[in-house]
């Protein structure tokens, strides 16, 4: 008898993945036919996946919320469909877009319209992300142009570090003596002893 199985995907940890789950639980897949993997889209070497993948057999069903789920490159995405429903011979369903089910129209001009859906959806996924990847490009620009500086701030120095770096300075105690008196390692001492020399 054919199974059913269940792949959701979310990119990050941060990301939810409540609203596919939903979406699962109302074709009741069973929990060990059901996969969440928190990996990015990128490409198809996700290990949940691939392990899916290899216990899936002919005519059982892959069900998806969308194509997006799947993948994020547009020709992987195609590579892996045509893998999955010519060579594994498992049909796919894509919950948020009836017309991507395999099940259905099983005849030549039913693979030829799928394949159609499939190939805009797919080109309309990497088409959104190449967008997101240049607006993220555009604005962290704009920010930098602005003076917003990016990452974790500086920590403050250690009270004792401008003492402690004039005698370093004199050739009273070497560096390794002074990173230790700072608490810090010896490159960031030698970095924050030449920032204070660079300043005018």
């Amino acid at each position: 008898m054919a199974a059913i199985y269940g792949y959701i995907r979310v990119s990050t940890k941060d990301q939810n993945e409540d609203r596919q789950l939903a979406a699962m639980k109302k074709l009741s897949i069973p929990a060990n036919r059901l996969f969440i993997e928190k990996q990015s889209g990128k490409n198809f070497e996700r290990p949940l996946y691939r392990k899916m993948v290899e216990m899936m057999q002919p005519n059982d069903l892959l069900c998806i919320t969308s194509i997006d789920r799947l993948g994020r490159n547009y020709e992987e995405i195609l590579e892996q469909w045509r893998f999955l429903t010519r060579e594994k011979k498992v049909d796919i369903a894509v919950l948020d877009m009836p017309l991507l089910d395999t099940r259905r129209g099983k005849d030549l001009m039913g693979t030829f319209l799928s394949d159609i859906v499939l190939q805009v959806l797919s080109f309309v996924a990497e088409n959104e992300r190449t967008n997101i990847r240049r607006r993220q490009a555009e604005g962290i620009a704009a920010a930098k142009a602005r003076g917003v500086r990016f990452g974790r701030p500086p920590r403050p120095l250690p009270d004792n570090f401008q003492e402690v770096y004039l005698l370093w300075k004199a050739g009273n105690i070497s560096g390794a003596q002074a990173a230790k008196e700072c608490g810090m390692p010896l490159s960031t001492f030698r970095y924050k002893a030449g920032s204070i020399e660079q300043e005018p």
